[in-house]
């Protein structure tokens, strides 16, 4: 049984990073090990400010 669960885990990890999902952790992690001066976005500004930059410079998407 653990090993369904942790299959349906690592299938899951892997389309939320296909997906996106993890952008604004990824995001929290590059801030931090890059040694940004300036503040962090909160997750709804960073989530704002990826679909605005999208919008205005599509590049490869589907949709």
């Amino acid at each position: 049984m653990n090993r369904v669960v942790a299959g349906i885990r690592g299938i899951a990890g892997y389309l939320g990073g296909v997906l996106g999902a993890d952008a604004y952790k990824k995001y929290l992690e590059h801030h931090s090990a890059a040694g940004h001066p300036g503040p962090l976005l909160t997750e709804r500004e960073f989530w704002r400010d990826r679909t605005d930059r999208q919008d205005t410079n599509p590049q490869g998407r589907c949709c």
